[in-house]
């Protein structure tokens, strides 16, 4: 899929609907610009929302709770 879009002055462009719905991307989601070889690659950044869940095929609530408890213990 191809599509062209105009860079302001100020650097701001603006990515067609299509696209946005397609990934989820609506006001205030952060994007992460990343240089490849190809070109810019923008790349919705995940928040702790979206990670919700996403280590229970590794522990329990529980372990992950005291694991999490011992990491802020560590970062102190």
């Amino acid at each position: 899929m191809k599509n062209e879009v105009v860079v302001t002055r100020k650097g701001q462009t603006t990515i067609p609907a299509k696209i946005r719905r397609k990934y989820g991307i609506e006001e205030g989601t952060r994007l992460e610009v990343v240089e490849t070889e190809e070109g810019i690659l923008f790349k919705p950044v995940k928040s702790t929302i979206d990670l919700a869940g996403s280590g229970a095929k590794y522990a329990t609530p529980e372990e992950m709770k005291r694991l999490l408890d011992r990491l802020r213990e560590e970062d102190v």
